[in-house]
């Protein structure tokens, strides 16, 4: 284990030494107009050959271009984009994007703290906007992420960043928007290397028996604006209990999702829940509660051997014909390059595309609160937008040639577009 760790240790360090990240964008102050393209607003609608205008970082307008003469003396920068499609960009949920390097380097984690209850940690100061990852996601068309912490009972507070920054102050989109939880679960596993039955249902109750009375002081306490004594743990929770801040709740089973509901309805919490494999279940109290589910992979296996082993693909269509908003992630952090490939496997079980592009785009901007200023191509929004030679959602057409945060173009390079084209030479085989 510990020669494994220090060769890939070892490969990371030449790695850097051997090539950078591009710099981040300046801001940009262009008129510039995208002629021709097929829009993809993200809510459902689609613009065939579309005209969009961007100045001071903002769309200004998005219309449609058949009969339009644009007045070149309005525009800097007019780019033909005639047959390639436009999207929002795409928004990565639940990520540890950053936080995270090399999986078989422990050195190279900074997304969970020690102990079990960590309300006060806050994943946007370890964010790393030098890591070599991010660029290798944001070729893909993930502009936006929400990097969330992991681990123990209360993980830590996420905040939401743009993929092109200096540092995390740069970075931060939205702040400490929400605080992660991982419910106790009844379910009882039956292996040999699990805990004894009776351990594991006393484990359980004793963390929930934790969790209440965490919340029952933290709610206590929020109620005074006038503390002597700041306690950390509860000044980062009173954004609950006003719901200016997200309750994002980790479980899978019905039994646990609907224990979590009746939790978060006790203390009225914004609950949002996050893997939700058995959603399909509980999906009329998911619904009466308002309560969104981030669905953590589509390309996987159903959790029980006797379920339909199509049922992951199935789940963000089953959800959202049942009045479920929904939010497709992938699990880590280097797989949300595959992001619009775990979206596009909803397409063939049941989705429109359209339906589709709106759970990595405007939904999860919806749960983030900041619908009002990306997650769809409407006048007013961020220009922070992507142009693809083909379908975002197919793997094999999807080449993603252009995109732009907040009308600053960015540089789409990154280590594994180098990496291939110097093996190419290596090997003459361009």
């Amino acid at each position: 284990m510990i020669r494994n760790s220090f060769i890939a240790l070892l490969l990371f360090v030449t790695t850097i030494s051997a090539a950078q990240n591009p710099a981040p964008a300046d801001n940009s102050t262009k008129r510039i107009l995208l002629l021709g393209g097929v829009a993809h607003i993200g809510n459902g609608k689609v613009i065939e050959q579309s005209a969009i205008g961007i100045a001071q970082g903002k769309i200004t307008f998005i219309m449609d271009a058949r009969g339009f003469k644009p007045d070149r003396n309005s525009f800097d920068t007019i780019i033909d984009i005639y047959g390639k499609q436009v999207y929002p960009a795409l928004i990565a949920m639940n990520t540890q994007l950053g936080i995270n390097e090399i999986e078989a380097v422990r050195a190279t984690h900074d997304y969970d703290e020690v102990g079990n209850i960590n309300p006060s940690s806050r994943a946007i100061i370890a964010y790393n906007t030098d890591s070599k990852v991010i660029p290798t996601v944001r070729s893909n068309g993930v502009l936006i992420a929400q990097i969330t912490p992991v681990g123990g009972i209360i993980s830590g507070q996420s905040s939401v960043v743009e993929l092109d920054a200096w540092n995390y102050e740069d970075a931060v989109y939205k702040m400490d928007e929400g605080i992660w939880m991982n419910f106790p679960s009844t379910q009882i596993i039956k292996a040999s290397w699990a805990e004894p039955e009776e351990e594991q249902v006393k484990k359980s109750a004793m963390h929930l028996l934790e969790l209440t009375t965490l919340f029952e002081q933290a709610r206590a306490y929020s109620m005074n604006n006038n503390q002597i004594v700041r306690n950390q743990n509860f000044e980062a929770m009173r954004g609950l209990f006003n719901q200016s801040k997200t309750l994002y709740v980790r479980c899978n089973f019905a039994k646990d999702i609907l224990a979590a509901i009746k939790f978060s309805d006790l203390y009225k919490l914004h609950m949002v829940l996050c893997g939700g494999a058995d959603a399909w279940m509980v999906a009329d109290q998911l619904k009466e509660h308002h309560i969104p589910v981030i669905i953590e992979r589509t390309q996987n296996l159903p959790r029980r051997d006797d379920e339909d082993v199509n049922l992951p693909y199935k789940l963000p269509s089953i959800l959202t014909k049942l009045g479920v908003d929904v939010s497709i992630t992938d699990e880590g952090f280097w797989k949300n390059r595959n992001l619009p490939f775990q979206a596009g496997q909803a397409v063939t079980y049941g989705m429109t595309k359209e339906e589709a592009l709106q759970t990595i785009t405007l939904n999860p901007a919806r749960i983030l609160g900041i619908d009002k200023t990306v997650g769809t191509l409407e006048d007013g929004k961020d220009a922070t937008l992507i142009i693809s030679e083909g379908d975002i959602l197919d793997m094999k057409s999807s080449v993603v040639t252009v995109a732009y945060i907040r009308g600053k173009e960015i540089n789409l390079d990154d280590i594994q577009k180098q990496l291939y084209q110097k093996y190419l030479k290596k090997y003459k085989l361009n």
